[in-house]
């Protein structure tokens, strides 16, 4: 009797086989496919999501395309002709260069786990040129519209609980004053929440990857008073709760800055994730070490942290067009 395939982690829930426009043996691997990814590259469950997507949509093309649901025989005979008709086809329907090359590495990575077991090709992809990925800067906040969103002062007028204008404010003052992602902040245990002598506080973020960083005595400031106005017990539990005690969503904290952007006339750039890039540019803007900044942010690479010397660059060069008499 085979072996059943592994069962999926619960953290992580894999979709159906059924889902994949394909030969049995095909879907089936794409779910152990997938089950790889959770396990052994811990993959975030946003990421698994997406690839799932852009799997399932290019197999169900190929299934229109050739006429059949593809098996490891015409993975294996697939002709950069096929590749390009799937990336026409993508521009069509809308999709953005950014979005494009998002799913074609996606399906190479789906093929090349199919190549090891020898159903499926990958030198396909060398004959197609990849879509451009457009070049956009972080958009960074300045340094007063940034004090001016994690300025609880500034929620004084909504009628909501002042304990979550106080907890929303400490999940701010983390993103800019620690250089957080928001996932990372809504990650810290009460347990570990920078308070009193604690000054730092560790961080498992990308890729199950961990680093400690300081934590400046204003933002402890801030959780303090969220905990000091807290109606809920949080020990053995998540540092930031929602209003009925359970752990708090991502999506309360946007619509918190949503509505503080409206308020303070900001442009809808200004996000959970735009306090992150603004630390790391007034960061860098003060002087900061570039390979400091990578560490703090967690970037597995110094090419990613050096974005922000683009935005340094563009912010100077912003301020001499609108000051220098020369400008003009």
């Amino acid at each position: 009797m085979p072996a059943s395939p592994p069962r999926p982690s619960a953290r992580k829930p894999l979709p159906d086989a059924g889902r994949f426009s394909a030969a049995p043996q095909i879907a089936q691997e794409a779910l152990l496919w997938l089950q790889s990814l959770a396990g052994e590259r811990r993959a975030s469950r946003h990421t698994l999501d997406g690839y799932a997507r852009d799997v399932a949509a290019f197999l169900s093309f190929l299934t229109e395309h050739l006429g059949q649901k593809p098996d490891a025989g015409a993975l294996i005979a697939l002709q950069p002709a096929d590749l390009r008709a799937w990336l026409a086809r993508r521009r069509n329907d809308g999709l953005e260069a950014r979005s494009l090359l998002r799913a074609l590495a996606a399906i190479r990575n789906f093929l090349r786990f199919l190549e090891k077991k020898g159903m499926a090709k990958t030198d396909v992809f060398g004959a197609v040129r990849a879509p451009k990925k457009p070049h956009s800067l972080p958009k960074a906040l300045s340094v007063a519209d940034a004090r001016d969103l994690i300025d609880p002062d500034q929620r004084a007028g909504e009628a909501r609980e002042p304990w979550v204008l106080a907890r929303d404010a400490a999940v701010l003052a983390l993103l800019y004053g620690v250089g957080l992602r928001i996932s990372e902040a809504l990650s810290i245990a009460r347990a570990d929440a920078p308070i009193g002598g604690r000054d730092r506080v560790t961080i498992t973020g990308k890729g199950g990857k961990t680093r400690t960083v300081p934590v400046i005595e204003p933002v402890r400031r801030a959780i303090d008073d969220y905990l000091a106005l807290c109606p809920y017990d949080l020990s053995g539990g998540p540092l930031f709760v929602g209003a009925k005690g359970g752990p708090l969503s991502p999506r309360i904290v946007q619509l918190a800055v949503q509505r503080l952007r409206g308020g303070l006339g900001l442009p809808e750039s200004a996000t959970p994730h735009a306090l992150r890039h603004s630390f790391a540019t007034h960061l860098l803007g003060r002087g900061g070490d570039l390979r400091t900044i990578q560490e703090l942010l967690g970037h597995a690479s110094l090419s990613t942290t050096q974005i922000y010397t683009a935005v340094d660059k563009k912010r100077l060069l912003d301020a001499w067009k609108s000051a220098h008499p020369r400008a003009e």
